[in-house]
């Protein structure tokens, strides 16, 4: 078994600690945002004039796989090929897991409006573990209240069900909030994700549901809401935008609290000014080690300590700045 399988077996088992709680780093933008989703190289000073290219993005994924901290790399099939090829993966403790769909309201390109539409159904990759290297993927679908563009959605999502079935893949499931304004008042959004999230799983057996769950964190009663229904549920948050080095562990902090027993995190690790300091922080205030405040404060002194300008000063950087977590 991974260390993926062990912790999500003693979270179903109701044995969970504070130490199983899982990690993920999703390095799938390329998928979405495509170039700009490598993130900025960043001089010491915190100034920069590009994007990381493809090879300079893999290595920092190589980085985080070395570190072995976190329990799962999001990757996309193309950039999971490369670093399989390289043997990153051999003999690790982190599991390998694809992008398996690409809907259209993660299509953030340049210039783009394809994400200001009801999100459609779309996937480019293949599900035969043989061909994309790993046999776990995170599908994503988006509800938006609208009646043609969620059944379009659903069928999409039966089908790749019946796919990864036929394939022998297992998968993680996404839920987004809606993309586009569906006429839902913000108090009762957060419900109606978590409705629509359990309405669709009802009619699926063990053998077809997700092996965990991703989600925009909506605040404590709506997480707490969801993850003491069915504790065969096992729901993760996954982090939005960057943020403040505060709202990174403070989102870790309080998902953890009310019921979330994963954190998916992308750009909050991807544009950090150090990413392998902010995962070791991360492990620590997930076990209960330190506060939110308190890795803030020694993030800023290990980033001094590299030679490295943090991109706020520590009281700016200690502040909540996200409206879910005040």
């Amino acid at each position: 078994m991974t260390r993926l399988d062990q912790k999500l077996a003693r979270i179903r088992a109701g044995r969970y600690t504070r130490g199983d709680f899982i990690l993920a780093d999703a390095k799938d933008g390329d998928m979405g945002p495509s170039l700009t989703a490598t993130g900025p190289k960043r001089a010491a000073d915190g100034t920069w004039t590009r994007h990381h290219t493809r090879a300079e993005f893999l290595d920092r994924i190589k980085a985080i796989v070395a570190q072995d901290i976190v329990d799962v790399m999001l990757v996309s099939a193309s950039n999971l090929e490369r670093l399989q090829r390289d043997g990153v993966f051999d003999g690790s403790a982190v599991k390998p897991a694809i992008r398996a769909n690409d809907a259209t309201d993660i299509w953030v390109v340049r210039g783009g409006r394809y994400h200001q539409q009801p999100s459609r159904p779309f996937r480019s990759a293949a599900l035969r573990p043989g061909v994309v290297g790993t046999d776990l993927g995170l599908y994503s679908i988006t509800f938006n209240n609208d009646l043609e563009a969620d059944l379009r959605t659903l069928e999409a999502f039966a089908a790749f069900r019946a796919d990864a079935q036929a394939n022998g893949f297992r998968y993680f499931l996404e839920v987004f909030n809606p993309n586009v304004d569906g006429g839902l008042a913000p108090d009762v959004l957060p419900h109606y994700v978590n409705d629509s999230i359990l309405r669709c799983l009802a009619g699926l057996t063990e053998a077809e549901r997700p092996r965990f769950l991703k989600i925009a964190y909506n605040g404590p009663k709506a997480l707490e809401e969801l993850a003491s229904f069915d504790p065969d549920l096992v729901v993760g948050v996954l982090g939005g935008g960057a943020g403040t080095t505060r709202d990174t562990f403070e989102l870790l902090h309080q998902a953890e609290r009310y019921g979330a027993r994963v954190a998916l995190f992308g750009r909050k690790i991807n544009l950090a000014e150090a990413p392998l300091v902010i995962v070791a922080l991360m492990r620590q205030v997930a076990d209960g080690a330190v506060t939110p405040a308190e890795a803030v404060k020694a993030y800023h002194d290990e980033v001094r300590k590299q030679g490295i300008r943090p991109l706020r000063e520590l009281e700016d950087d200690n502040r909540v700045t996200e409206a879910a977590l005040r």
